[in-house]
């Protein structure tokens, strides 16, 4: 008995003192640090996203695809298959009056056929740029309203309020401005849609698809 507590002495005694040596001491978090309230969050509780940065249309350049697809994508969000409140149709929201001056006279066909649409969409500007061919280069690089005046901006407006209304806010120098049903006006096609390159668009007196 007394060899084995000779024996068995040092190892309790070593393991009591390991238990203390390794004991955990808990830190004590100073008063500034204590979380006594939930945390605030920035995201997205309180902080909202842009609305232009929830949607964008694909950014093509300024290249003449980049206009049209811009310009789909503020008429209908480029949806080939929709019509809006006051029956405007397609893609690029052309109304009935519009298409019978191309030479389209089937709605329903129209609003089906995307390659018709783009034909038409193309020959329009044709159209419009024929129209103002004598203001294009006349007001192009001139300032209205603080908007320095671009071709793609004038047959954006144009597509907006049609080219004789584009002719009367150039030449009024921008006293004479018209708005769309939604408040979109001429002065705001010229600004959002300047800058795009279509030049190589011929104009043509009354093309037809």
């Amino acid at each position: 008995m007394r060899k084995w507590l000779s024996y068995s002495s040092p190892l309790i005694i070593t393991a009591v003192l390991m238990s203390f040596a390794f004991k955990p001491k808990m830190a004590k978090v100073p008063e500034t640090l204590k979380v006594t309230e939930p945390t605030l969050v920035l995201f997205p509780k309180n902080k909202t996203i842009p609305k232009s940065m929830l949607m964008a249309p694909p950014f093509l350049g300024s290249t003449y695809i980049g206009f049209k697809e811009a310009l789909a994508f503020k008429e209908s969000q480029g949806n080939y298959f929709t019509t809006n409140t006051l029956g405007y149709l397609g893609k690029y929201q052309f109304g009935i009056g519009t298409l019978q001056l191309m030479g389209v006279y089937n709605a329903t066909r129209f609003l089906n056929d995307p390659i018709l649409q783009e034909k038409v969409f193309h020959t329009n500007i044709s159209r419009n740029k024929w129209i103002l061919r004598r203001d294009i280069p006349r007001f192009v690089g001139k300032e209205i309203n603080g908007t320095v005046i671009t071709e793609s901006g004038i047959l954006a407006a144009a597509h907006l309020a049609g080219a004789g209304n584009v002719k009367k806010y150039l030449r009024s120098w921008g006293a004479y401005d018209v708005a769309d049903s939604y408040g979109t006006s001429i002065a705001k096609y010229m600004r959002k849609f300047s800058g795009y390159d279509v030049s190589h668009i011929i104009p043509k007196r009354n093309p037809k698809v």
